[in-house]
């Protein structure tokens, strides 16, 4: 029997392990704005900018480990970049790319990578409905997976308990650190 994705163990730990690095990454100006219902279009641009810098290395390596994912993980629907470039209206070469991020040579690596990563789209409907509220057109990447957000979330968490062993588990969670440290870095650069 499959572990649900809010009893897996791994995604228990994950949680508690990250939590101060996911704190860190939310420190920033665009969810600071957020939080005093105060989002400008040039914030929202920003953040949006510097995602699309992360994500796009990201989605690059995630890609290179599709085969030894399998099917089942739906890597090629997983990407999210291109919703950014919608939002900005923006060509690919506009925007800078994140020159340092977390080593992603191991499925473990990139596992814990795609915990921070999927993670997001559960935040971004909250954010979506935020900048809705503010008036912004910028919630495309927001919308994550749309409805297909949940159900992708629980099947990520399926996955991840199935793939994770107790010989990779922590190079699961010290990417996920990684990856949490590595974008509250990039979101903090100017």
């Amino acid at each position: 029997m499959l572990s649900s994705p809010a009893t897996a163990p791994i995604l228990a730990r994950l949680r508690a392990e990250t939590r101060p690095y996911h704190d860190a990454v939310e420190a920033n100006e665009f969810n600071q704005a957020l939080a005093a219902g105060t989002p400008s279009e040039a914030t929202t641009a920003r953040f949006l900018a510097k995602m699309y810098g992360f994500l796009v290395p990201y989605e690059v390596a995630l890609l290179g480990h599709a085969a030894a994912l399998g099917p089942a993980w739906e890597v090629p629907e997983r990407r999210r970049a291109h919703l950014i470039l919608e939002d900005l209206h923006a060509a690919p070469d506009q925007l800078p790319l994140c020159p340092a991020l977390p080593p992603l040579a191991t499925v473990p690596q990139v596992l814990g990578a795609m915990y921070v990563l999927e993670g997001s789209t559960l935040g971004g409907q909250v954010l979506a409905r935020q900048l809705a509220k503010a008036g912004s057109d910028l919630r495309r990447y927001f919308t994550g997976y749309g409805e297909r957000t949940g159900p992708r979330w629980k099947a990520f968490g399926q996955l991840l308990a199935q793939a994770t062993t107790d010989a990779n588990e922590e190079e699961i969670v010290q990417s996920a650190i990684h990856t949490f440290q590595q974008l509250a870095a990039w979101l903090a650069r100017p």
